[in-house]
């Protein structure tokens, strides 16, 4: 009954920290392909090649659904996925339109027409491939009309992050900030874009200033997941056993997970 999550990186343990406490008798497979991140400067194919890759490795590991727990491979390579190459018995689900129903206060599933909410400002915060993919606008004026997003691509935070250097992600964070708001003073929400981004939820909500409410994904996608399994039974895979794969170095991917989540995490060779 294994389920699968992938990330170009680390970035996705915040999604399956989430998902493992709501779903704790589910054994999930995690994939980082560390040896090609950061996928957030690469282009559209080499993002769809490289997710595919992993994806079929999570297959083989017994996991029928795979979380893609990367905004920027969600964004560049899902729709294409979910159109030419999931076979009928598996899933690819993203991690976008979770946080998108809850910023429109939209439930789970409601196909309605698009409506206008009460956001109307909307800053987010996201990988330069994410920012390109306009994946986020396009997926949210399938629910709602009349939100202003304005978009900053954050140039080497994950990098920053996936080494531990957190005095620098904190800088980085700082001048993105300040760049979004000399595009849009006064966002309402702003959305962290990456699941790197979460581990920086309070400096991105100091430098934003207490009215601004701030989205991050993991719990929000960790409901999502446990909604749609509970309605697709069907879709947990034959797999048994929990994992950690990497395409990286296991030991220094195994050490910087450690650090990333303040636990012992111990990855093997994909």
């Amino acid at each position: 009954m294994a389920v699968g999550v992938f990330d170009s990186g680390l970035g996705g343990l915040t999604v399956l920290e989430a998902v493992r406490k709501t779903l704790p008798e589910v054994p999930f497979v995690y994939f980082a392909d560390s040896k090609h991140a950061p996928y957030g400067v690469r282009d559209a194919n080499d993002i769809f090649d490289l997710t595919t890759a992993a994806t079929e490795r999570l297959w083989a590991a017994g996991c029928d659904l795979v979380i893609l727990a990367c905004n920027t491979a969600s964004a560049a390579a899902l729709r294409r996925m979910q159109e030419s190459f999931v076979p009928r018995d598996k899933r690819v689900l993203g991690v976008f339109v979770p946080l998108i129903e809850a910023l429109t206060e939209r439930q789970w599933g409601d196909n309605s027409p698009p409506r206008e909410v009460a956001v109307q400002h909307v800053a987010l915060f996201a990988t330069p491939a994410t920012v390109r993919s306009r994946a986020f606008q396009r997926e949210l004026a399938f629910r709602a009309i009349g939100v202003d997003v304005e978009a900053q691509a954050c140039g080497g935070l994950v990098d920053a992050i996936e080494e531990g250097d957190m005095i620098l992600a904190e800088a980085l964070v700082r001048s993105h900030v300040d760049a979004l708001k000399r595009k849009m003073p006064m966002p309402q929400a702003a959305i962290l874009g990456c699941t790197h981004y979460p581990l920086m939820q309070d400096i991105f909500q100091d430098a934003l200033g207490p009215e601004v409410t701030v989205y991050s994904q993991a719990s929000l996608v960790a409901a999502s997941l446990s909604d749609y399994l509970a309605r697709h039974p069907d879709m947990y895979g034959p797999g048994k056993d929990s994992a950690f794969l990497t395409t990286g170095d296991p030991r220094k991917v195994s050490v910087h997970a450690t650090q990333f989540l303040r636990h012992p995490i111990t990855f093997t060779s994909a």
